[in-house]
């Protein structure tokens, strides 16, 4: 049967091989036929391995070298979870800095951060601050909502990215774990440049602990949860780029990188055509 996609650029998530290096994370994209890739340009937990890809580094040079050779590009980089302190209690500003001229030097389009900073105040002027910044590099700072963090919600991640010129990155877990609605969705869609695409079972869990290793090592490939993702996508333009975000390192060692990157791509295919169905059903987006 010949699956008629619409035209939607499709990429996969440094999350989903967090242990593959940026390099070779664009030669198993481009062999499993993504589009693009997410690039981690800064580690999250002082366990992850580090990836180099300042200006000068090695690993910059041959990321682009793969980038150059498959035509797989660097879309987005993260991450960077803005709380107005920092590891050293200094503030963040050299750390974004830095990860801006990565990402500039990949050619990425967009830097994702997440709030957690206890002072409204100080969270805005970093954010218009990272924003400004940006500027400068071409890439916009895009705001995630998480349901652990404090900002959890379509309504308090678009008030903080309209204020500050940011925009507003969607992630289809968190989406339903702090209950956001569709037409929340539809009403933010011009502030929204990506949507991160996985599933999960229906049950929230209980705690935040479990959340937290539910989004970090336990999710499921698009279709094979309960998270009814079609309408989520349905709900954005039809041109919004989708990056798969799905971390099972069980799943990954099982399949191996290759393997689970094929699985992962075959399935948001099925997610896509099913939200094509429901556009055509119900009109498009406006």
């Amino acid at each position: 049967m010949t699956v008629h996609q619409p035209t939607r650029d499709v990429g996969l998530a440094q999350l989903s091989l967090l242990d593959t290096a940026p390099p070779d994370l664009v030669l198993l994209a481009a062999e499993a036929g993504f589009d693009f890739i997410g690039a981690r340009v800064r580690p999250v937990t002082p366990g992850e391995r580090p990836y180099d890809l300042q200006p000068g580094s090695p690993l910059l040079a041959e990321t682009l070298a793969n980038v150059r050779s498959t035509g797989v590009r660097v879309l987005d980089i993260e991450f960077l979870l803005v709380d107005g302190l920092g590891e050293d209690g200094r503030g963040q500003r050299d750390a974004w800095l830095r990860m801006l001229e990565a990402g500039h030097a990949l050619g990425a389009e967009t830097m994702t951060v997440a709030g957690a900073d206890p002072e409204p105040g100080r969270f805005a002027q970093n954010l218009a601050q990272m924003a400004e910044d940006g500027r400068a590099f071409g890439i916009t700072p895009t705001l995630e909502p998480i349901s652990y963090q404090r900002i959890n919600s379509l309504a308090s991640a678009a008030a903080a990215a309209r204020g500050a010129g940011a925009k507003v990155v969607v992630d289809t877990l968190h989406f339903r774990r702090f209950g956001g609605s569709l037409s929340e969705l539809g009403e933010i869609a011009g502030l929204v440049p990506m949507l991160q695409l996985c599933d999960a079972p229906a049950a929230r869990p209980a705690d935040r602990d479990s959340l937290i290793h539910e989004s970090r090592a336990a999710r499921l490939a698009p279709g094979e949860g309960a998270l009814d993702l079609a309408e989520i996508v349905a709900a954005l333009p039809a041109g919004t780029p989708v990056s798969v975000e799905v971390p099972s390192p069980a799943d990954a060692v099982r399949l191996g990188p290759l393997g689970w990157a094929r699985r992962l791509r075959r399935a948001a295919d099925a997610v896509l055509e099913q939200a094509h169905t429901l556009i055509t059903q119900n009109g498009a987006p406006t």
